[in-house]
């Protein structure tokens, strides 16, 4: 049982925990046992932190099913080992080496030092975060709903904002509150934080501490930081420009608002294709164009070590910079004067053929079970399962039962990653002494 079995067995476990739940009685609107489908579908799409669904899941589920999802979207957003190296600890049992690992790798941490305490400031800045939004979206809506369900509904959102999950208990996403600058700067904020990545917030939280205490050096940012701050920052703003050129014209999104709405609905689109899942448009309505740069920004995804899905921003950064030396007739990779080693640069390779040929064979099987609907809207829905975005043109309800079934194996494939899944499949190899002669062939 290797580290990668046990994260990817642990998301399965959890999966169909969430799944049992969820068809019994108490948990649906009705009173009887849940489809059992519509529940693994549910608790797969929860866990996976990606918000596509079947099903309204204000109406079908009750508050307790919806309880049950907010804690899937929770354990699945803080990541199966972290819940259950937490869970180790808060009963007082020893943090031993296998825990640290684990860690390790989930994270994607070079070190094993100070992962109890990694744990610890994940749930401390997840509670936080999450505490601080509720607050703030409370007004909101309880000035529209009441008071006990205006509570519900921000704690709700809080944590499936916080987790790039997407999960909303109104039919429509967030559309109705599309012109609400609060609702807007509190949901995106939360999507950019929460899919940035642990690290950096701890890195500014170290950052700001040196500065309050005057300690003198500062604390130096890592290489990661950089990378994906500037990176996170210039796609949020290119994917802004993105979707308000391709939308503007278009009365079923933009054209019908005024300047202003517009900016901030082309915003909040740009935040939440890249893995969080809320809508504030109609997606079925918007341009192919528009939907074509919605694929991208949730190809690509959100950052390391964060609560968001696709092949993260530093992948797209080490291909960008690959290619640029490339084109300068560079050797090495440098990023912020830093060399980037060729073992990152061959994993960044791999992350993306391997992610580009499962949502190649994903969306052909699903064209092939199912003929209705446009390829783009197939490809619109396996890219949005792969990157665990939840983002939907509609058509996912409607797909085959093994259309679904495909999904449900994309959005759990694109949650453990797909060389976690692969190397959990081919286990632990051992590093090759041999070398080989090298050799020259015609490239590109």
């Amino acid at each position: 049982m290797t580290i990668a079995r046990s994260i990817c067995l642990g998301f399965v476990a959890v999966i169909a925990i969430g799944t049992f739940l969820l068809t019994l009685p108490w948990c649906t609107e009705t009173g009887e046992w849940g489809d059992l489908l519509t529940a693994l579908f549910t608790s797969t799409s929860a866990v996976c932190v990606t918000g596509l669904t079947v099903t309204d899941t204000g109406t079908y589920f009750s508050f307790l099913g919806e309880l049950v999802i907010l804690l899937l979207i929770q354990i699945g957003g803080l990541g199966y080992m972290t819940t259950t190296t937490f869970l180790i600890l808060l009963i007082g049992k020893k943090f031993d080496f296998r825990q640290k690992i684990a860690i390790k790798e989930s994270f994607d941490r070079p070190f094993l030092q100070g992962s109890r305490n990694l744990v610890i400031s994940i749930i401390i800045t997840t509670f936080i975060l999450e505490l601080a939004a509720t607050i703030l979206l409370f007004p909101t809506f309880a000035a529209d709903y009441g008071l006990f369900e205006g509570i519900w509904l921000a704690v709700f959102h809080s944590v499936s904002a916080w987790n790039n999950a997407g999960f909303s208990l109104f039919p429509d996403s967030l559309m109705r509150y599309q012109t609400s600058l609060p609702v807007n700067l509190i949901i995106t904020s939360l999507i950019i934080l929460g899919g940035i990545g642990y690290q950096v917030i701890i890195e500014v939280c170290f950052w700001l501490v040196d500065i309050l205490r005057h300690n003198k050096p500062v604390h130096e940012f890592s290489l990661n930081f950089k990378v994906v701050t500037s990176t996170t920052a210039v796609l949020l703003v290119v994917g802004t420009i993105a979707v308000y050129l391709t939308e503007v014209n278009n009365p079923s999104t933009l054209a019908s608002h005024p300047f202003e709405e517009q900016i901030m609905l082309a915003w909040f689109q740009s935040v939440t294709s890249r893995t969080a899942g809320f809508n504030s448009i109609d997606i079925a309505a918007m341009t192919s164009s528009g939907l074509f740069v919605t694929i991208c920004l949730m190809f690509i995804g959100a950052s390391p070590s964060g609560t968001g899905g696709g092949i993260k921003t530093t992948t797209i950064r080490i291909l960008y910079s690959s290619t640029k030396a490339v084109l300068q007739g560079q050797e090495q990779v440098i990023m912020f004067k830093r060399e980037v080693p060729v073992s990152l640069i061959l994993k960044a390779m791999a992350v993306v053929f391997g992610s580009a040929m499962t949502v190649v064979v994903i969306t052909l099987i699903i064209s092939l079970l199912d003929g209705k609907h446009e390829f783009l809207a197939i490809l619109f829905e396996v890219v949005s399962a792969f990157a665990t975005v939840g983002l939907s043109t509609g058509i996912t309800p409607q797909l085959p039962q093994l259309a679904k079934l495909a999904l449900i194996f994309t959005m759990y494939l694109g949650r453990v990653g797909v060389l976690l899944f692969m190397a959990a499949i081919i286990g632990e190899t051992r590093p090759s002494r041999i070398e080989y002669p090298q050799e020259n062939l015609l490239v590109g």
